[in-house]
């Protein structure tokens, strides 16, 4: 009867383990989602206030990419239906600071 309920007693911590390790995954989960509603939020907000000059809004998307991503470096390129253009640039490491002052080709 003892290892029967020392068993049970296991199986139950077994069971509360996985169940924290579920709640823990789903709260990483829910604050992702909003950390995403917020930027989206704040960008709509930029693009309101915009006035149609799109170089804010391009920033303020980029800005919030990095933040949800937890990054300290990006680009944000456009394509013109041949080329691509870097449109927004935030933290370049020198080389490619360099790369994107050179004309292209």
């Amino acid at each position: 009867m003892t290892a029967t309920l020392d068993n049970e007693i296991a199986e139950l911590h077994r069971a509360k383990a996985e169940l924290q390790r579920t709640v823990e995954a789903l709260t990483v989960e829910r604050d992702e989602a909003e950390a995403q509603k917020v930027a989206m939020a704040e960008v709509l907000g930029v693009i309101n206030s915009s006035r149609g000059d799109l170089a804010p809004v391009l920033n303020a998307l980029l800005e919030k990419a990095l933040r949800l991503c937890d990054a300290d470096t990006g680009t944000l390129w456009t394509y013109d239906g041949e080329l691509m253009h870097p449109t927004a640039v935030r933290s370049p490491s020198p080389g490619f600071a360099e790369f994107l002052k050179s004309p292209g080709e």
